[in-house]
């Protein structure tokens, strides 16, 4: 029995060995209200199409894994209430309940592997949250980049983690952190932070290679492919430093802490820069499925060279 289901549109995609895109879920359920949430899927959906891809969003709906949605499915998830936010340690339960559930960056990087997808799409990824060092608080994100072999594009790491102490982890478990077109390594909103990207890449071309030697080597794990904002979509740092701040503080006033404490930061990031914060998100999203439709065609024609050569 296979364990995941496919779409109609992704399983005719693999049938001709077509490149696919995989998409994350929470960005419907718990990033936007309906029917902002569902346009904006599409939208993301309909950008990967126009790069010659085809877009698989993934989620649990009624216990099932599915790889690609249906309309009418995208319409029911962004309706859904009670829906699960899924990583690693619950995708399983989950499942095995019949319940529905959203997929973060693991989870989504889980069921692409086991798809055969390569490449995956995101905003950003989850990291080491400020103050790390006494509650230990750990996106799952940063152990499954060290693990499964999945390319994931984004736009840095969400900008209100402890983005040093993330690049960190990332080198400690051996994750290529590969900044797109420029050496400063993305700030999510920002296009550019203080610190560096560890390593630089100008095509998707030379992507796709690393991808593929990686698997070739046997060496285990996927890229983050550190994709920045345009600039004329950004927020520059020098603006949103202090509004992350000032929503830092009030959320240790408050009391807020483990998994409330991103929701409560992006809704207050949300008010306090009048909405621009959602807008730049939206734009960073298009721009990351954009490359990562680029790398994933790439990643299909060198493996169809490989195969035409033995």
């Amino acid at each position: 029995m296979s364990l995941v289901t496919l779409s109609p549109e992704v399983a005719e995609a693999k049938a001709n060995g077509a490149p696919i895109v995989a998409l994350e879920s929470t960005i419907i359920t718990h990033g936007m209200p309906f029917p902002q949430n569902v346009q904006v899927a599409r939208k993301v959906e309909e950008t990967i199409r126009a790069k010659g891809a085809t877009p698989a969003t993934i989620a649990v709906i009624d216990g099932t894994l599915f790889v690609g949605l249906t309309d009418e499915q995208l319409d029911q998830l962004a309706q859904a209430e009670t829906v699960a936010k899924l990583s690693r340690a619950d995708l399983a339960v989950c499942m095995s309940k019949g319940l529905t559930g959203a997929t973060t960056v693991a989870a989504t990087m889980i069921a692409a592997n086991l798809a055969g997808i390569d490449v995956f799409a995101t905003g950003g990824i989850g990291g080491v949250h400020k103050g790390a060092e006494d509650t230990f608080d750990v996106s799952a994100d940063l152990s499954e980049l060290a693990q499964t072999s999945v390319t994931v594009v984004a736009a840095g790491a969400k900008a209100i983690l402890d983005i040093p102490k993330t690049l960190e982890v990332l080198e400690t478990n051996g994750v290529p952190v590969i900044g797109y077109q420029q050496d400063s390594f993305p700030a999510f909103w920002s296009s550019h932070s203080p610190l560096d990207a560890p390593l630089r890449m100008n095509s998707p071309t030379r992507i796709a290679r690393a991808h593929i030697l990686r698997g070739q080597m046997g060496i285990s794990g996927g890229q983050l492919i550190a994709n920045p904002i345009p600039v004329a979509d950004e927020i520059p740092s020098d603006v949103m430093d202090p509004v992350i701040a000032q929503a830092t503080s009030e959320a240790a006033a408050q009391g807020i802490a483990g998994k409330e404490v991103t929701p409560f930061l992006l809704a207050r990031i949300f008010e306090l820069t009048d909405g621009r914060s959602l807008t730049a998100n939206i734009a960073l999203v298009l721009n990351n499925a954009r490359l990562a439709a680029q790398i994933a065609s790439e990643i299909t024609k060198l493996k169809a060279q490989s195969a035409n050569s033995t």
